[in-house]
């Protein structure tokens, strides 16, 4: 398949080590990504000319990366206060740039020491603020509050159940198993493990709930004429969507059980020439095994109401019709606010990703999640 002419590329990936105690600052973490990042596309510091990143004010800020790389001059730069639901629509607004002429090579990263730093849902300024902290009481105001609510519902509606969302974490870990950077790689988990695990909101435990994580993630992207790494991957289409009264409490949100695909896969399948059977491998974003089963459904790939029965009859594990999260995903890979899911895709379409490669992987959906809004990518491999 050759490349599509103006179509923006992603050139290059580099990650660190992912750890629970990285003993280092955030921008060294995202300066080692970086550096391997530039590597990997071909190019030098000198060429990029444009940085962004998406946080939640625990990240080291475009300006002093730029810094300590040695970059510059650059004539883009974009620091988005925003969790995963950003990460994508940063992707697609960054190959914007350079398509449009005003960046030749953007770095794009994500650095932070969620484990031994700061922790997502305590941002420094208070994680029970505004609304929150009339929910915080009754156990309302967590990410994962939010999405236990949101399995309950489905499970009362369409009957799902426990296994349903215990085969998810279950094959997210045997993948890890096949990579030897994931946080979880030896440390297998068997359908009695998760049964056992303490609740944490209910319906989800403890293994329903991804990685916290030091790391970090850098991707590269570029114009196909140039970017000199041999490896590229075509950015072929991207969308967000938000869906009418999308902010907590959600009392007005029309549907607990559909999640932010329902409000952009159509425009995200139709830009990219392609539907739902059509993509070979899928890095969805899996801060809950809730939030699988549910993407399942609201991008496609199968009925409303049986995303359990999908991903509990092995079609989401290697060899199946729809393999997710090759690389174990956030749940057991590790939590880098979903860019280690894009650094997977990246390998996949590459075929560069050694005993967790999926056959003949040519398109990959990637999804960046935060309930009720999100975004997503459709990438290509150029070859």
């Amino acid at each position: 398949m050759a490349t599509m002419s103006g179509t923006a590329v992603i050139a290059g990936v580099g990650r660190t080590a992912f750890s629970r105690q990285s003993g280092r600052t955030v921008l060294e973490l995202a300066t080692e990504a970086a550096l391997g990042a530039i590597a990997d596309a071909g190019i030098s510091v000198d060429e990029i000319d444009a940085i962004a990143t998406y946080h939640d004010n625990d990240t080291a800020s475009p300006s002093e990366v730029a810094s300590d790389l040695g970059a510059g001059p650059l004539t883009w730069s974009q620091s988005v206060v925003g969790g995963g639901s950003e990460m994508c629509a940063l992707i697609g607004t960054a190959a914007d740039v350079v398509t449009d002429g005003r960046a030749s090579h953007v770095l794009i990263y994500r650095a932070m020491n969620g484990a031994s730093g700061v922790r997502m849902g305590d941002y420094g300024t208070g994680s029970a603020s505004g609304n929150r902290q009339f929910m915080a009481p009754y156990g309302y105001a967590t990410p994962v509050e939010v999405a236990a609510m949101a399995a309950a519902r489905h499970m009362a509606e369409y009957g799902t159940t426990r296994e349903h969302l215990g085969s998810i974490a279950v094959t997210m870990r045997g993948n890890a198993q096949r990579n030897r950077g994931a946080v979880m790689n030896g440390r297998p988990m068997t359908m009695d493990d998760y049964l056992r695990c303490r609740p944490i909101a209910e319906p989800l435990h403890l293994l329903d709930c991804c990685l916290e994580t030091d790391g970090a993630v850098a991707i590269v992207i570029s114009l196909p004429d140039d970017a000199t790494s041999r490896s590229i991957v075509e950015i072929r289409s991207w969308a967000y969507g938000s869906g009418p009264h999308s902010v907590v409490p959600y009392e007005k949100y029309p549907d607990l059980t559909a999640m932010f695909p329902v409000w952009l896969r159509d425009q995200l399948f139709e830009r990219a020439g392609v539907g739902p059977a059509d993509i070979d491998v899928a890095c969805l974003y899996d801060a809950f095994t809730y939030s699988v089963l549910s993407q399942i459904e609201d991008f496609g790939f199968c009925d409303k109401g049986l995303g359990g029965e999908f991903a509990g009859s092995g079609e989401i594990a290697a060899g199946g019709a729809l393999p997710i999260n090759p690389n174990g995903g956030l749940l057991s890979e590790g939590y880098i606010h979903g860019l280690n899911n894009v650094a997977e895709a990246v390998l996949q379409l590459r075929g560069e990703a050694s005993d967790r490669q999926v056959p003949d992987a040519h398109l990959a959906l990637v999804s960046g999640y935060s309930f009720t809004r999100g975004s997503a990518l459709i990438l290509g491999s150029a070859a």
